[in-house]
């Protein structure tokens, strides 16, 4: 991995490619190279969908996005066999394949993976991830191993040592990627690279709470309602605004489709149990917020918050079969004879009933 020692990794962009991200390129060929189109191939196309996934264009942007999403397995397995390949490509393809196993297991073994990206999917990716991960073991961070055993996916049969390993002084810590962050020259220069990408925790940072009260000051004096002015927001704003603002706003973007958004508002230090419950009630919800509910433990003392969980589609199934051994015989009996829950969670909702009832419980 990278280490805080070591020289920064500049990418090194072909003429084809700095034409298309330089600043001042035609928009109509951003767009086309975007979705897929032109002439680029290879490493070079997957360099400028980075640069274009930074692009102030938010339809540019989006394209380029869902083209990264679509890239053949095939071409990205063949392109991560190149050592070289640059720290911030890999934390990209991390955050938009992060279920691709077989991209993510690359990633993880990749010898310029930063511990930020690693960090990244200890906390969010799926089981079989976990799994790449755990493999890599001696490679993560102490603060990364805790983060992984704190993922709702790692369960107890998950090969991972319950105490982190000793933290090797030339691993990159987990909330940098270890090299200088200078990459700022033009794009004609050929050593550039998007500052930031879509869904980054990190863009939070950026915004003040000056710069949010001065939106909200400029959208009621233009008379603009709240879910109006959530519309025109950035990705990094609406983080923000989420994780302060008052509860007509947490109703508004908990429905946010972007999962750094939603899930930003149940860090806000004044939402309410009640409004946690309604979102672990809500079989919509997605699992990022799943997920944030059952890392909070004093929210998970709410027998409500567990009761409401065993039910939820979102809820991995090891979390959900262990919820349900804590209901009361009443609440397993109605659980035993729904026909909105897995067959699993039936069944043994059925044989829980049975082991208390033999009890007398």
């Amino acid at each position: 991995m990278n280490s805080p020692g070591s020289s920064p990794a500049r990418l090194q962009v072909s003429a084809a490619v700095a034409r298309i991200v330089a600043p001042g390129a035609s928009r109509d060929v951003q767009l086309t190279t975007a979705r897929g189109g032109g002439s680029l191939a290879g490493a070079d196309l997957l360099t400028a969908l980075a640069f274009l996934c930074a692009n102030a264009d938010p339809e540019v942007k989006n394209a380029a996005l869902a083209s990264l999403r679509r890239l053949p397995e095939a071409l990205l397995l063949q392109l991560l066999e190149d050592a070289a390949l640059h720290h911030r490509l890999l934390d990209l393809l991390a955050r938009v394949r992060m279920d691709d196993v077989a991209v993510m297991a690359r990633v993880i073994a990749h010898p310029a993976v930063a511990g930020a990206t690693l960090h990244f999917l200890a906390e969010r990716a799926g089981r079989p991830v976990l799994e790449c991960l755990a493999g890599q073991l001696a490679r993560l961070a102490p603060e990364t191993v805790r983060v992984l055993l704190a993922n709702p996916y790692a369960t107890e049969d998950l090969d991972v040592r319950s105490e982190p390993p000793a933290k090797d002084p030339s691993e990159a810590p987990p909330d940098g990627d270890g090299q200088p962050d200078d990459m700022s020259a033009e794009a004609s220069s050929g050593e550039v690279f998007p500052p930031a990408m879509e869904g980054d925790p990190r863009e939070v940072e950026e915004v003040s709470d000056e710069h949010v009260a001065a939106l909200l000051q400029e959208a009621e004096a233009k008379g603009l309602s709240k879910y109006q002015l959530s519309m025109e927001l950035k990705v990094s704003e609406r983080i923000k605004v989420a994780m302060t603002g008052d509860k007509e706003w947490r109703k508004i973007l908990i429905k946010d489709p972007n999962k750094l958004v939603h899930g930003a508002v149940l860090k806000n230090g004044r939402i309410t149990e009640g409004e946690v419950l309604m979102v672990a009630k809500n079989k919509s919800a997605s699992d990022e917020l799943v997920r944030l509910i059952i890392m909070n433990r004093e929210w998970m003392k709410n027998y409500e918050m567990r009761k409401a969980l065993v039910t939820h589609p979102k809820t991995p199934l090891p979390k959900a079969l262990r919820f349900i051994s804590e209901l009361t015989l009443r609440d397993l009996k109605e659980l035993a004879r729904s026909r909105n829950v897995s067959n699993v969670i039936a069944t043994t909702a059925r044989k829980e009933v049975e082991r208390k009832t033999k009890r007398g419980g």
